[in-house]
């Protein structure tokens, strides 16, 4: 983030970061405040905020690019009462980038409406050339704005870990380790000490790590573009969103349900991570082996003919 923090007055460690996020929300609003998300989502974080009695605004991220309309997000960030927005970045599940000018715009809105910026980068190291992570909290003036969540599991391959922190100005940390101890106490320390000899791997533990996912993108979405799929190629994170509406299923629950029976292939319903009705999309992941990814798209050759018997 090229900040100065403060390890005893400026970060929390979380059950991962899903704790992270609930413990920021809880944090920075109060029953009746709005909060402002994008859609397609991560699923908590409107569930995140209708436990801490806020209200969601989702601001549509459209397809196939998955960006979002300056104006729709300004007239969200004005309504009456809204006190933060929720950024994922890179997109948990479109794989969407943000570009700077797309940051610049969100902190220009943070900045002008005085909202809180909460972030869930959990996928800051795996991104594809050319594109870049860029921290929101290293824009100018967002560092004091800025609730940064973030997570070890899917850098050090330790998801049941759950270790995971929020980074923020002090007095915001003081407020979330009040929260975060009345959610969970704490998390295990003997994990906390195991994970110190990730976060002092040199810098080419993370090209390597890049350079396995680029793999393992390239295989899989070269695989899924030979068959005949509708989709845009990721810009990081590890999940693509097959656009199936070719199929003809009124129901993308029951196309996902047919390519798991008819297929051998599991993917997730892509209506579970939007706002409004949507049944164009299923998402797929593809942080498995090479063997697991060739097998699949083994599975999903002929997958039309497959869906239709």
């Amino acid at each position: 983030m090229n900040l100065d923090i403060d390890p005893e007055t400026q970060i929390v460690v979380t059950c991962g970061s899903t704790e992270a996020m609930m413990c920021s929300v809880m944090t920075v609003t109060n029953p009746g405040d709005r909060v402002v998300i994008f859609s397609p989502f991560y699923e908590n974080y409107g569930a995140d905020t209708i436990l801490c009695g806020a209200e969601p605004t989702y601001v549509e991220l459209r397809a196939p690019e998955f960006t979002f309309d300056e104006a729709e997000l300004e007239t969200a960030c004005a309504k009456s009462g809204t006190k933060a927005l929720i950024l994922c970045n890179p997109s948990n599940p479109t794989g969407h980038v943000f570009t700077r000018s797309e940051l610049e715009f969100i902190a220009k809105m943070a900045e002008k409406y005085d909202l809180w910026v909460i972030t869930d980068e959990v996928y800051e190291h795996i991104v594809y050339a050319p594109y870049e992570h860029i921290y929101f909290a290293s824009l100018s003036g967002m560092a004091q704005r800025t609730l940064s969540c973030s997570s070890l599991s899917k850098t050090y391959s330790m998801t049941g870990w759950r270790l995971g922190y929020v980074i923020a100005p002090a007095d915001v940390i003081d407020r979330a380790r009040k929260v975060h101890d009345f959610l969970t106490v704490g998390v295990a320390a003997p994990l906390m000490e195991a994970a110190v000899a990730g976060l002092e791997l040199p810098q080419s533990y993370y090209d390597e790590l890049t350079a396995l996912y680029t793999h393992k993108r390239d295989l899989f979405c070269g695989g899924l573009r030979d068959l005949g799929f509708d989709f845009v190629e990721p810009q990081g994170a590890c999940y693509v969103m097959a656009n199936v509406s070719s199929l003809g299923y009124a129901d993308d629950y029951d196309c996902a349900v047919d390519l798991c029976r008819k297929v051998g292939v599991g993917t997730v319903p892509g209506s579970c991570f939007f706002e409004a009705p949507e049944h164009r999309f299923v998402r797929f992941h593809f942080a498995k082996s090479d063997e697991v990814l060739k097998a699949a798209l083994d599975r999903l050759d002929g997958w039309r003919e497959k869906m239709a018997q």
